[in-house]
This record gives structure tokens, sequence and C-alpha cells, in this order.
């Protein structure tokens, strides 16, 4: 085992056998004690234990909680035995065309977001207004016990501790944002309440908030805190995580796991400390744990009987994000037809940031498919870059007078976009060689797309129209109608015209 550590003098593997074993926020700790580094002078990224036991929802997560974990990116590194990527603060400066116009443009860039009342939350307290609280209670797109309800019944004085403000308020932050972030986001917090007082981790986001609160039946906000840097030190994807737990809790309160089954573990709603014990068997793979490393999906699907209509997930095998998406039809169908197994578009229904119509009825199919098709490119164009989405969420046109103050170019929006549709095409081609598209796959499992039967979206389903949405959506983006595959004449508009042998 080593880790890659990249200095002024270029890339070295050390050796990392010593480091074997230990959960991400040690690591941190470990390597910048061994090569000598201060706090916010060396950036580390790894593996937990549960990257290296392979499990499939493991991440790659880094400094105190940041995480690229969608996919087994943990797994991954895992399998070659890469436990970290250390990468220290260099003394040499990036060459930048016109500095002033760069910060001028980023400046503004976050002054729109603190005006845009649809953002400016996000500005203030990061990812932390989220679905578990009363956002979640208007738009009914808070997760109860394993998707069973989309009601958040839990009273308002605890509702209130999943939510930025009181955390921040009684947590005692400390900032600990990327590197020269204008955003209100990131934070060292300490539990001050309750049996984990004195714990030190990182506020929580929106999909740890949801996952390991009332997804779980937890009513309690410090303990949710607790178990989302449980999952974060382990190594894993939040929302995997929060799903094959939740789904392991339904079978345990239906009868169809005992105790014997759970090594023991009394998994009932809100059981904190079972759930603790749980995440740590799943990250060594250790009895039930065995199971459920390879994720819901797979886990029901071994266990057959009742067990897939329970268990929520695509049937490309990955869960969704930590909402109810019954109500969000966009997140729902986006994240079934996405090649990263996440949504790759935007969900807040702004079309005017991408200069087309916005949505009007959130359950029209036709409506749905056209703005996802319309705003395809947009962010795969922020991801290009490799920068954060959020400062740019409100103009994301902005994104190319930054480019160009930075080198130079006189690089269009147009133009941009066009990079982000050929990025969407290139993984479409990667995907269709793992047999990964079209309209068998491409579906929601059962009890993702099940008809709620309570809350705002209480008797809609989006089944019946899943077949007409595909084709629309596939035609809009000159895709096969009936296969999902890109024609041969859009890979050779997008300049393509390499990866047309590949479509056989």
């Amino acid at each position: 085992m080593v880790y890659l550590y990249i200095g002024d003098s270029g890339p070295e593997l050390r050796d990392a056998w010593h480091l074997a074993g230990k959960d991400t926020w040690d690591l941190e700790d470990a390597i910048k004690a061994e090569l000598g580094y201060k706090e916010h002078m060396m950036s580390v990224f790894g593996i937990g234990p549960a990257g290296e036991n392979l499990v499939r929802f493991a991440g790659f997560i880094g400094d105190r909680g940041h995480a690229a974990s969608h996919n087994g990116t943990g797994a991954v590194l895992g399998v070659k035995r890469l436990k970290a990527i250390a990468v220290g603060r260099g003394k040499k400066r990036v060459r930048v065309h016109d500095t002033k116009a760069l910060t001028q443009i980023a400046n503004e860039s976050f002054e729109n977001m603190r005006k845009d009342p649809a953002w400016n939350n996000t500005y203030l307290w990061g990812m932390m207004g989220g679905p578990a609280g009363d956002g979640g209670r208007a738009s009914n797109t808070a997760l109860v016990n394993n998707y069973t309800s989309n009601i958040l019944a839990i009273p308002e004085e605890k509702a209130e501790k999943f939510h930025g403000p009181y955390i921040r308020e009684h947590f005692q932050p400390k900032a600990h944002p990327c590197w020269a972030c204008q955003m209100h986001h990131c934070n060292l917090i300490t539990i001050t309440e309750g049996p984990y007082t004195g714990f030190v981790g990182e506020e929580p986001e929106a999909e740890g908030i949801s996952a390991f609160g009332s997804l779980i039946g937890n009513d309690d906000g410090a303990s949710m805190v607790l178990l989302c840097n449980e999952v974060d030190r382990l190594g894993f994807c939040i929302n995997e995580a929060g799903w094959v737990t939740a789904f392991a809790m339904e079978m345990y309160e239906k009868g169809l796991f005992n105790l014997e089954d759970t090594d023991g573990l009394e998994l009932n709603w809100g059981n904190v400390e079972a759930v603790r014990s749980l995440l740590r068997n799943i990250a060594n793979r250790k009895g039930l744990g065995e199971l459920l490393a390879d994720g819901v999906k797979r886990a029901s699907e071994r266990l057959g009987g009742p067990a897939p209509e329970m268990a929520v997930y695509t049937m490309k095998g990955a869960s969704p994000r930590s909402h109810d998406h019954r109500v969000r039809w966009l997140e729902l169908f986006d994240t079934c037809v996405s090649d990263t197994s996440t949504i790759e578009g935007d969900a807040s229904d702004r079309g005017d940031m991408f200069g087309i119509e916005n949505i009007k009825d959130g359950f029209s199919g036709e409506q749905v498919t056209a703005f996802i098709a319309g705003s395809r490119g947009g962010f795969q164009v922020t991801d290009s870059l490799g920068i954060c989405k959020f400062p740019n969420r409100t103009q994301p046109v902005m994104l190319t007078r930054m480019l160009n103050a930075a080198t130079g170019w006189d690089f269009t929006w147009d133009e941009a976009m066009e990079v982000g549709l050929r990025a969407v095409n290139i993984m479409r081609m990667y995907n269709l060689r793992c047999k990964l598209v079209g309209p068998q796959i491409e579906q929601p499992g059962p009890r993702y797309s099940s008809t709620p039967t309570d809350g705002a979206a209480k008797g809609k389903s989006i089944r019946p129209m899943w077949p007409e949405m595909l084709r629309n959506y596939y035609t809009l983006m000159g895709w096969n109608p009936a296969t999902g595959a890109p024609k041969p004449e859009t890979l050779r508009r997008l300049g393509l015209e390499d990866l047309i042998p590949a479509l056989g």
C-alpha cells in the first residue's frame, strides 16, 4: 500500500502500510505529521477502512469531510492499494492573464448569489437548509423511515436542531472553508448537548441531514452530526450509506432480519448506537456488513423475496441523493438517465440560467425532459473547469468571463456549452460500452418510483409516463430514441467522429 505525495520537488510514491486501517481524519493528521506540514498547508484526500475493504460505495474523502464519493471512488483506490493523495501548498504562483479582472468577476459572482433570493440561504448556511427541517416539511421532500412517507412529523423544537442557524449558534463553529472561498459554508463544530457532548466534526450537509436524520427515524440533531462524521471517517458515500442503513432497519422492523442476522444489533428506527456499529461492520465487511457492503440494490437482490421492493435504487445500481424525488420528477428522471449516477443538470427549475423556459408543471413529463435536455452541458462546463458549482448558480455564463480573464482567451458561452455536451456524449459512449445505457436499465427501482400515499405528490405516479419521457429525452439529445445511444450525426457535430465506430 502506498500514498502519493506531491510537493515542490514533484510527485513521489511513499509506503503507506503503517497507515492501513486509519480513518480519513486520522490519516490526514498522520501524513501531515510525517511530512512536517502544518494545518492548512497541505490537502490530504484518502480512503478509510471502507475503501481498503472494497465496499462498493466507498468514497474518496479529505480535508476533514469533503467528499468525492459517488460510484465507489474509494473502492477504486482500494483496488490500486493507494491509501491517499497528499498535496503540499506550493510556493510558486499560477500565471493569470488578468488578475484584477478575474478577482472583480469572482466577487461579482459571489455578490449575485448573496442577493439572489433562491440562493442566499446557500450563501449563508451552505447546505444545511436541507429537507430534514422546515424546507422538507414545506416541500414534502423529507425522507421518512426508508421512503415510506414524506411527511415530516417531528416536533418543531426538534426539527430546528437540524438547521444551519441552530447548529451554528449552538455548536461552536470554526470556519473551515475551501481555500479563498467567500461562501459561509464549511465549518468545524463541537457538539455541546446530549450524550455526544465534546465530539468535534464537520457540520453536515443536506444529504447527510436527511440520510442520518429522518430517513433512519432519528429525530436528534446532535446524533445526526455524529453519524455524518462517522460516515466520512470510515470513508463512505453518505447517500448510499443512509439508504442501505434504512433498508436494514425496515427489514428488521418487519421481522425479515432478526438479532442473529444483525449481529445482535437492535436496528430500531432512531437507534443511533446500533447504526454506528452497523456502519463500522459494513466498513470492515463484518457479519451483516459483508452483505450490505455491496450496496442496497445488490444486497436486496441477494436476499430476494420482498427485499428488492423495500430498497431504494436506480436500475444502474446506485442510490439517489437523499431527498424524496417522487415530489421532484426533475431530479428523479435526471438521476436515472445521467451517466454519473447522480444529477447532471440543475435542479432549481431556473431555465433563465440557460436561456430556456422555466418548468411550470413539475409533474409534466414533457416539460421535465425538455428542461433536462436544454440545460445539459452547462454544469459539465463547471465540472470540466474543476471548480465549485455554488458561486456560479445564478449566472453560469460568468464562467466564460472568468476563464477568459484567467487565460486571455475569447471563449463564448455557446462554445463552453459545446464543450459540456462533448463531455456528456463521451460519458455516454463510455457507459454504452459498459452496457449502462438504454430503456431497460435507465429506470428507477420499484420503491424509488413508487406512488406517494401522502404529501404534495399523493397519488402522482411517474411510472406510466416513463417510456415516453425516455423517448422524448433521447430525441432532444440527438440520441437513438429506441436505444439511447448517440447518433453518428450528433457525435460528428460535436467533433467526436473517432467515437462513431464504437457504436457498432
